[in-house]
């Protein structure tokens, strides 16, 4: 039986009312994207989600989600906030940026105990990412490396957007499906039969079946505690002034991989994604779950 958790950044969220695209409705029956992803990920086998949110949803949020879906999955909430530092830290006065995915994830320590898979709120992943990653997580190969990890493994062209341009972590694999690199490229768009994209300032070319992240990590508990010392190290290096710097759980996990200590298995999923990251993309999302529907892989109504 497995024993792994589902962890969902969610902290990036607003307020339920005034259109916060993560609570839109886009199933048939008014689901958002985060019901189907509990959904499969509780197929998968998964027995608890934690949600980190900031304190101030905490109310809202419980309403709207977490008491609608408590009668499916265990659910615990954790909080994701700008001046949750490590001790002798200050948040700078004028701070508003979110220090990032690594700290969102920082905010599990002492709360998470077990294995888990680490999803973004506002993405649809698709069923085979979560039944991939919990097997690897109940039965991880061995490994000469301090951490073993994996990531699902999305081809590039099923994540780019009609509407515009989008950020993601383009992946270098070995031949052993040994995660090498994880590189953050910007501007990603179609170009013909490939994708052009930014990187150092420069337009290059990428194949639509290279392996990009999509934030869809499989972890361990103890992966916390090097969270934490890295944290420190990260604000012992943030420029006096510089108030966007983030502590992103991609680069990190790749810092991991060049020092030796960590061994990635890159997990191919064919599913497609799909999130909004435009305000476009919200009808083609309704118009992938509906067909999603119609094909039967979800029901019409996903909780009943």
């Amino acid at each position: 039986m497995s024993k792994n958790t589902l962890v969902i950044m969610a902290a990036g969220m607003g307020s339920r009312f005034g259109g916060v695209k993560q609570l839109e409705p886009v199933g048939p029956s008014g689901e958002i994207i985060m019901d189907y992803s509990i959904y499969d990920a509780i197929e998968a086998g998964f027995k608890k989600v934690v949600f980190i949110i900031r304190r101030d949803l905490e109310e809202d949020f419980r309403e709207v989600i977490g008491n609608r879906l408590s009668k499916y999955i265990e659910i615990e909430y954790v909080f994701q906030e700008l001046d949750n530092l490590p001790e002798g830290y200050q948040k700078p006065e004028d701070r508003t940026k979110p220090w990032g995915t690594g700290q969102a994830i920082l905010s599990c320590l002492g709360q998470v105990k077990e294995p888990f898979v680490v999803i973004n709120a506002d993405d649809y992943y698709g069923k085979e990412g979560f039944k991939i990653i919990s097997t690897f997580l109940n039965d991880p190969p061995a490994t000469d490396r301090q951490y073993h990890f994996c990531m699902a493994g999305f081809l590039l062209g099923n994540t780019l957007s009609e509407n515009g341009t989008v950020t993601r972590g383009v992946c270098s694999v070995g031949k052993d499906g040994i995660l090498r690199e994880v590189t953050e490229t910007h501007e990603i768009r179609h170009k013909g039969d490939k994708a052009a994209a930014i990187r150092d300032g420069k337009e290059i070319e990428l194949e639509l079946d290279v392996p990009v992240s999509m934030n869809m990590w499989g972890l361990t508990p103890d992966f916390l505690n090097e969270l934490e010392s890295r944290f420190r190290r990260f604000l012992d290096n943030v420029k006096e002034g510089d108030l966007k710097a983030e502590f992103l759980l991609p680069a990190i996990i790749d810092d991991m991989i060049k020092e030796g200590k960590a061994e990635v298995s890159v997990l191919n999923t064919g599913d497609k994604w799909f999130g909004v990251t435009y305000k476009e993309d919200k009808e083609v999302v309704v118009e992938s779950f509906k067909r999603l529907v119609s094909e039967g892989v979800y029901p019409e109504k996903l909780f009943s």
